[in-house]
């Protein structure tokens, strides 16, 4: 049975970027992966373009004919593609038992209210195909009703920005979120465009907002630097329980959900997000560098790479060789090898 992970979230969050760096992590791990854009309005792809949604309908022409905008234009989009479901369906056999990732648009609409993204990935769930939603938060969990896993991407750029009032932890485990309301309210003023004014009406609105989102405690949050190994490899782990390729057939097909669930594996604790990219930034960025170089001395010469083509593996690399015994634990059989 194929699987698939559904990657939404607003203009900037990171959507592409995230499918880039997971289809090259998923290539170095050897599982086989293709990127399915649906964003009409994405022309410059970083990653190769299994199916791309342009090819059955370009944005241009759908605000031309319907004389729309750019979102509701895309919204247009969606719902061509939908009553023409059969033209992904195709699509989507040609890739085989690949593991797929949707790269989808940034209008929100999509996933609060609009309903043809839904229905399409419902239609496809018929065909055996096991969706995992990523990257937007309450509303979208409960609009597409499937298995979700919220994640904040660029968490190697929070040093970069003014400090956080509390540890990482409490962001990702969304709990007790009536502490934000003071922070809310200072910046009240700004918001409301005058100083004072309006300030008892988004107090409301904000209590309102934190009790919402705690009655239905739902939300919680993994966090991702894309260019980070670690970070991939123990976001691709909760992605696989998430999605229920950890105990699908393709790997481990031995293993009960519970030697799954207890095997000890690559995983990256928030207080260790905390330390790599908040804390200790700096420091862990030199050592990192220095052990780049490391491994640039220690690489043979270049008479001795592999023909083009050819493959090797680079015992170098501790994490890549981490995630090679994962693998081999759980006898998926799969041997991981790097691409001269």
């Amino acid at each position: 049975m194929p699987f698939a992970q559904l990657i939404v979230g607003p203009p900037g969050s990171g959507k592409s970027t995230y499918c880039d760096g997971m289809h090259q992590f998923m290539g170095a791990i050897g599982r086989k992966c293709s990127v399915v854009n649906l964003d009409p309005a994405n022309d410059h792809t970083s990653y190769p373009v299994a199916l791309d949604i342009r090819d059955l309908v370009t944005l241009d022409e759908i605000m031309e004919a319907e004389e729309l905008g750019p979102n509701g234009g895309v919204l247009y989009v969606l719902e061509e593609l939908e009553h023409n479901i059969e033209w992904l369906e195709e699509g989507l056999k040609k890739l085989g038992d690949d593991y797929v990732l949707f790269d989808c648009p940034g209008q929100v609409e999509l996933f609060t209210h609009h309903s043809s993204l839904r229905n399409i990935f419902f239609r496809l769930q018929k065909l055996g195909l096991y969706i995992s939603s990523l990257l937007l938060a309450l509303r979208s969990m409960l609009q597409l009703d499937l298995p979700h896993l919220n994640v904040l991407t660029k968490i190697d750029n929070l040093a970069n920005g003014p400090p956080l009032p509390f540890n990482l932890d409490y962001y990702t485990e969304v709990q007790d979120l009536e502490y934000l309301l003071p922070y809310l309210a200072a910046e009240q003023p700004t918001i409301a465009g005058a100083e004072g004014a309006g300030t008892s009406k988004f107090d409301g609105l904000n209590k309102a907002i934190v009790e919402l989102v705690e009655d239905f405690s739902l939300v919680g949050f993994e966090t991702l630097a894309v260019e980070d190994k670690r970070s991939m490899m123990s976001l691709l782990r909760a992605v696989d329980r998430a999605g229920g390729y950890a105990f699908g057939s393709t790997e481990g097909a031995n293993d009960t959900v519970w030697q799954v669930a207890m095997r000890e594996g690559v995983v990256m604790d928030v207080k260790d997000v905390q330390e790599r990219w908040i804390d200790r930034k700096e420091e862990f960025d030199e050592l990192e560098r220095k052990e780049w170089e490391e491994e640039a001395k220690a690489r043979p010469p270049a008479e001795d790479t592999p023909a083009a083509g050819e493959h090797a593996e680079d015992d170098s690399d501790e994490d890549v060789e981490s995630m090679k015994k994962a693998m081999a634990d759980r006898g998926s059989g799969i041997k991981i090898v790097r691409k001269s």
